[in-house]
């Protein structure tokens, strides 16, 4: 994400002097309803579905997730990178390629 963008939300939650309602559980909680918001666009059709009503909520799990990086002093670009080296590591090309097994299921 851009740094303005980032700035844009830091600013938005300081405007309205919102950070003391930002504790990590709650801005955890925020990021499952909204997940579950974006999940209700698709829930009577996997292809007949809003897409202004997707980005919107969309947006609504990425700013809630920007919110909880800045809490808890996290890299996005860091975690990022180590959850995706977990990731290579469990699910190697050769057995994962076109397979939609769990890792702990790949032959």
């Amino acid at each position: 994400m851009r740094q303005e963008t980032i700035e844009r939300i830091r600013k938005f939650t300081e405007d309205r002097d919102w950070d003391q309602f930002h504790s990590p559980a709650n801005l955890a909680k925020s990021i499952v309803i909204e997940a579950a918001e974006l999940l209700e666009c698709f829930q009577w059709s996997d292809e007949d579905y809003d897409l202004q009503n997707v980005k919107e909520e969309l947006a609504d799990v990425i700013v809630y997730s920007q919110n909880l990086l800045d809490k808890m002093g996290l890299d996005v670009d860091e975690i990022v990178n180590m959850k995706m080296t977990k990731n290579e590591a469990k699910y190697p090309v050769e057995k994962a390629k076109g397979n939609s097994a769990k890792y702990d299921r790949l032959n």
